[in-house]
């Protein structure tokens, strides 16, 4: 890039704030860099105007897709007494039809495997509730709280009470107080920030994405919006306005458009109809105008954000901290060092994606594993083919996002320009001893090891 050097003058200046290296960059590569960051957040930001559901046809949708028949509640209740297991639930046999109800009832009373719980609407009522065997044994105790089903009386049957689910608030409270006091003492400020960052996305997630699909959007359209808006906060946020995070957060939005089109083309090439599991089942019966293969492209691509992140961030500050210690290196030995330590993170980063996902989808490999069915077959199922094609587009886009990123990083920063901290290349001898003008012919000592060999000279 011709007459983009940026010329600098002794050592690099440190930022009174962060302590970094104050790296001069070319002006050629910052202004195109500038520019092409301007177009993509006004994509962006038209993107969201465009595309924001309105109020109305949000609620419309989701009002559309009732939750349960009419006069059903859900109360919540306090545990007062567990039950001992049934004698089948104790060996892990699951007594209970479909619904997962595996207690012993007699006579309407419960006999075994069950719990006693209190109204907090009457708290002087204690009634019976049957619960599924694993909930028996996850260590419900006296003073848990859950939440009931419970069905009015109809049609000369009195009123009915289910088990719907666990309240766990307060421990996942907790967890996130603790998470949130260990990022604040080892990251301090900028870990804050990041949080800050991480509450913007949900944001996004819940106010955009979310009505946005069902509200009939494509699901590549609101990937690619909500994507690139979740990191133009997060990068600047948690890591300063500067060059530096704009070249991380250009190999970011590259990452995320290769992603998105490894995505589109591998759902449509393995013929995936997006619906897996139940869940999505359910979505795909209650909202008709949402595409699962479109939610499952929007899912291949927020799925791969937080890693790509870590990726392109990394690779910019290494290309900044290699031309913050070398001024003299030239740019295409800076992008080979810089692609040295990506590489080594490209290889950590594999396993770190395809664990989380095997983690995730653990249950359905157990299963698979169960039937005992060929490998290939089972890697042809819908729900393991999801989970391949999810991981694998991730990661080809985090692969070539590393590369991409280092050379943008190693066209930004300032060219081979050599720096008075440099040790030069070739050291001049030192004058013979008794020499008269020694001083003279020396100048003032660079360094302490300097003024250490001209006294063991004299």
């Amino acid at each position: 890039m011709a007459g983009g050097h940026a010329h600098t003058h002794g050592p690099p200046a440190r930022d009174p704030h962060t302590g970094e290296d104050l790296v001069r960059v070319s002006a050629l590569a910052r202004n195109a860099l500038t520019a092409f960051l301007v177009l993509a957040a006004a994509a962006t930001v038209f993107g969201l105007v465009r595309y924001w559901p309105g109020d109305a046809k949000t609620s419309q949708k989701v009002a559309a897709s009732d939750f349960a028949a009419p006069g059903v509640t859900f109360p919540v209740a306090t545990v007062r007494s567990v039950l001992p297991l049934c004698p089948a639930d104790a060996g892990g046999t699951p007594t209970g039809e479909g619904d997962g109800q595996g207690s012993g009832q007699q006579g309407g009373s419960v006999t075994c495997g069950a719990l006693t719980v209190a109204l907090e609407e009457a708290p002087d009522r204690s009634v019976p509730v049957s619960v599924p065997p694993a909930i028996s044994t996850s260590g419900l105790q006296p003073g848990d709280r859950v939440q009931l089903l419970r069905i009015p009386a109809k049609d000369g049957n009195p009123e009915s009470y289910s088990f719907l689910q666990v309240q766990r608030g307060a421990p996942l409270v907790l967890m996130f107080g603790l998470f949130v006091v260990v990022v604040a003492f080892v990251a301090r400020l900028k870990g804050l920030l990041a949080l800050v960052g991480l509450g913007f996305g949900g944001v996004i997630v819940v106010s955009f994405m979310l009505p946005a699909l069902l509200a009939g959007t494509p699901g590549l359209v609101v990937a690619l919006i909500g994507s690139s808006a979740i990191m133009f906060v997060v990068l600047y946020l948690a890591h300063g306005l500067s060059i530096r995070t704009s070249t991380a957060l250009a190999g970011t939005l590259f990452g995320v458009g290769i992603t998105a089109v490894l995505g589109l083309v591998a759902v449509d090439a393995a013929r995936l109809s997006g619906v897996a599991n139940d869940e999505a089942a359910t979505l795909a019966s209650f909202v008709q105008t949402l595409s699962p293969r479109e939610l499952l492209t929007c899912a291949i691509i927020v799925a791969g954000l937080g890693v790509l992140n870590d990726v392109t961030i990394t690779q910019s500050s290494a290309v900044w901290e290699l031309r913050a210690a070398a001024p003299s290196m030239g740019r295409v030995e800076l992008f080979r060092s810089g692609m040295r330590i990506g590489r080594d993170h490209i290889a950590s980063t594999i396993y770190t994606i395809v664990f989380a996902y095997a983690g995730a989808a653990l249950p359905v490999l157990l299963l698979l594993f169960i039937y005992e069915r060929p490998v290939l077959d089972l890697l042809q199922t819908e729900s393991l083919a999801e989970e391949i094609v999810r991981t694998l587009a991730s990661a080809i886009g985090l692969v070539l996002a590393v590369p991409v990123t280092t050379a943008i990083a190693a066209l930004t920063v300032g060219g081979d320009q050599p720096s008075r901290d440099v040790v030069p290349a070739r050291i001049e001898p030192l004058p013979r001893p008794g020499h008269a003008d020694t001083a003279a012919a020396w100048g003032p000592p660079l360094t302490r090891a300097d003024a250490r060999a001209r006294a063991r000279s004299r």
